[in-house]
C-alpha cells in the first residue's frame, strides 16, 4: 500500500448515508452524511442510486480533506444480507471506474455494528433499535440470530416492546386479563381514542417505527406499574435468547450492546443484565467501543494494510480485491 492511499467508509441506512474518509496513518480526515436513503426495489439495494448519492457526498469529502486517492472503500448496509445482490454485482466495478477503488468491503450493518462495538475479536452484539438482530462470531464465522421484521420477528425491539404496550392498552380498555390502566392513558394521550389505533396504524408504511415511538412510555411507566415493567423483563429475555443462539461457547467472549433502544436506560437494562448474567455466564458485558460508522471506519483501515481478520461469508461480508494491488 503506498503511503498516499486513503479509503471511504459509509453507512448505509433507513435514515440515509453517512460517510468518512481517511487514511490508516492518519485516521479520519472528513465526515459528511445525507438525510436521503438509498433506494430499494424489487431487485434490493439499487447500486445506481446509490453511486448517485454517493459521488457527491464523497466529492465534498475530498475537498474537505484535500487530495486523498481512494484505493479502499468499506460500505455496511441495512438489508445487505437479504437484499444486496445487486451491490455485490456491480458496486466494485463502479467504485473501481470512478475513484480507481481497489479493495471493497460490503458489509451487512449488523457487521459493522458488531465491529463498531468490540472490534475484531470473539463475542456477541446486540444491536437494538426500532428493530432487533443479535450478532457473533468466533473469527472463524458468523452468526446472526433474529432481525426477521416486526411482523415474523425482532422480538425485544422497539418496535416489538411498543407494539406489547399497546395490546395492554387494548387489554385495559376491553377490560381483559393483562391490561394496564397506565398504558391505556400514555396511549391515549399519544395516539388519541385508542378504539380508532387500529385503523390509524395498520395502513402506515412506516408502522414499526410508529409502535418503536411507544417503547419509552412503556419504560417510564415500568416502575409503577407492573404489566410495563414485565414487558420489559420479557423483552430482555427476547435478547438473552438472541445473544445466547450467536455468542461463542469458549473462552470468555465478550458482549456489547449497540443501538438507540438501550437509551431506555435502567427499566430494560437492569432486567436484561440479570438475563444475560444467567444465559452467558462465561461471557464478559463491555460496553460499546462506537457505532456502524464508527465499524465501517475501523475495518476500511485494517482493509487497506491488508490486515482485516473478519471472516468473510459472501452475504455478511464480502470483500473484492481487483488486480494492480
Amino acid at each position: 500500500m503506498s503511503a498516499g492511499s486513503g479509503f471511504l467508509a459509509v453507512d448505509s441506512g433507513g435514515s440515509g448515508l453517512r460517510a468518512v474518509v481517511g487514511t490508516a496513518e492518519r485516521g479520519p480526515l472528513a465526515r459528511r452524511e445525507s438525510r436521503e436513503p438509498v433506494r430499494t426495489g424489487e431487485q434490493g439495494i439499487d447500486p445506481a442510486d446509490f453511486m448517485a448519492r454517493l459521488v457527491p457526498l464523497v466529492g465534498a469529502l475530498t475537498a474537505e480533506a484535500g487530495a486523498v486517492p481512494l484505493t479502499t472503500v468499506v460500505v455496511g448496509a441495512t438489508g445487505l444480507a437479504s437484499l444486496g445482490g445487486g451491490l455485490r454485482a456491480e458496486l466494485p466495478g463502479a467504485l473501481a471506474r470512478e475513484w480507481g477503488v481497489r479493495r471493497v468491503a460490503l458489509a451487512a450493518d449488523a457487521v459493522t455494528a458488531y465491529v463498531g462495538a468490540l472490534g475484531p475479536r470473539p463475542g456477541a452484539v446486540i444491536a437494538g433499535g426500532t428493530g432487533l438482530i443479535a450478532i457473533g462470531t468466533d473469527l472463524t464465522g458468523w452468526r446472526r440470530a433474529d432481525g426477521w421484521g416486526h411482523l415474523l420477528g425482532d422480538c425485544g425491539s422497539g418496535a416489538w416492546i411498543g407494539r406489547a404496550g399497546l395490546e395492554a392498552a387494548l387489554r385495559a380498555h376491553d377490560g381483559r386479563e393483562g391490561g394496564s390502566a397506565g398504558l391505556l392513558a400514555c396511549a391515549e394521550e399519544v395516539f388519541g381514542p385508542v378504539a380508532g389505533l387500529p385503523g390509524a396504524l395498520y395502513p402506515r408504511p412506516d408502522r414499526p417505527a410508529v409502535l418503536a415511538s411507544f417503547a419509552p412510555r412503556v419504560a417510564a411507566c415500568a416502575d409503577e406499574d407492573p404489566v410495563a415493567a414485565g414487558i420489559l423483563r420479557a423483552a430482555a429475555r427476547h435478547m438473552a435468547d438472541s445473544a445466547a443462539a450467536v455468542c461463542p461457547s469458549g473462552g470468555e467472549p465478550w458482549i456489547a450492546l449497540t443501538g438507540g433502544l438501550f437509551k431506555l436506560g435502567d427499566p430494560l437494562l437492569g432486567p436484561l443484565d440479570g438475563e444475560l448474567e444467567r444465559r452467558l455466564p462465561q461471557a464478559r458485558r463491555v460496553p460499546a467501543e462506537g457505532d456502524p460508522l464508527h465499524g465501517s471506519v475501523r475495518m476500511a483501515a485494517e482493509l487497506s494494510t491488508g490486515s482485516l481478520v473478519l471472516p468473510s461469508d459472501g452475504t455478511m461480508l464480502s470483500v473484492t480485491t481487483r488486480s494492480g494491488d
